[in-house]
């Protein structure tokens, strides 16, 4: 039976048809029958006790510079959809969780995709500390004492800003760099929140692993290699995807998280692991499903989908 689904994301006139994860989604839940609706964060709004938001019909197709057509402007009801994605890229700031107290209204008559309450109760970086015996040893802290601590005890450090994300703010102090009191200074002149510090792994040179779940069980992963003289292996800043399975230890990992995801409407999630360590879990708008589909032939979006079929 058709549904009627909106999609909250970036503008999708400017999408990488190759890579993006959201027009995937939809294309399969177009695929599906469905009628599929887009709007950008900007347009949600509260009105009269009910969540509304302007936005546009849309059509599909996978044709470069000719991807998608788009209907008038509507006012729409998002309590008469049967399921909202939130799709927006971060930054994971005021205005991304003000967004999340709005759709979580929706709850009694939609299905908002992944559950926004614990989208803004469980950021990338936050969630992990749940699991302290699968990640590497990491602090949080805006204190540069504390930081210094960390970094006198591991030597070899990353340092980056909590709530960042595609790479931004990434730096790795090796043992006779003298930066982190400046770099202390820059990231908290910037806003009030905590850094993150964690010891660096070596193995990030064969790669950070990023394994996708569905419904709190994994389906596959995709490798991302650093760029020649990089340290991060984000695919925004010149990271190769390429294909790799699943290990004992990624299984391990899913199975220990896997059960809180499911629990808590997490239907899409990525996680990241270099070597054997869990170092983030994606909640907010995670990625790779394109990259996965070429290399293993896996349609992780028809299983997302069947997913949130099963639950309406």
């Amino acid at each position: 039976m058709s549904k009627k689904i909106a999609f909250q994301m970036d503008p999708m006139e400017s999408v990488n048809i190759d890579a993006d994860s959201s027009f995937h989604l939809a294309m399969e839940a177009q695929a599906r029958g469905h009628e599929i609706y887009y709007h950008t964060p900007d347009r949600l709004a509260f009105e009269n006790g009910k969540v509304t938001a302007k936005g546009q019909k849309m059509r599909l197709r996978r044709e470069h510079g000719n991807h998608v057509d788009l209907g008038p402007l509507e006012h729409l009801d998002l309590h008469a959809f049967d399921v909202v994605w939130l799709r927006q890229d971060p930054p994971f700031d005021m205005g991304y969780i003000t967004t999340t107290h709005l759709l979580d209204l929706l709850k009694s008559d939609t299905l908002v995709v992944n559950d926004p309450f614990w989208v803004r109760n469980y950021p990338e970086k936050l969630l992990m500390l749940q699991f302290p015996e699968l990640i590497p040893p990491t602090t949080i802290a805006r204190d540069l004492d504390t930081l210094k601590a960390f970094r006198a005890q591991h030597g070899d450090v990353i340092v980056k800003p909590l709530y960042g994300n595609g790479g931004a703010g990434v730096f790795r102090l090796t043992p006779d760099d003298r930066n982190i009191a400046s770099l202390h200074e820059l990231f908290t002149g910037i806003n009030s929140e905590p850094l993150i510090i964690q010891k660096f792994l070596p193995a990030v040179s064969n790669g950070d692993k990023r394994v996708i779940l569905v419904d709190g069980e994994a389906v596959g992963a995709i490798n991302r290699v650093p760029a020649a003289g990089e340290t991060r292996s984000n695919m925004h800043v010149g990271g190769r995807p390429e294909k790799i399975g699943l290990t004992e230890r990624d299984l391990e990992i899913c199975a220990a998280i896997g059960p809180l995801l499911r629990e808590h409407g997490q239907i899409f999630v990525g996680i990241d692991v270099i070597g054997d360590y869990l170092t983030e879990i994606n909640v907010t708008s995670p990625t790779g499903l394109q990259e996965l589909q070429r290399f293993d032939g896996t349609n992780v979006a028809g299983l997302i989908w069947d997913a949130i079929e099963a639950r309406l």
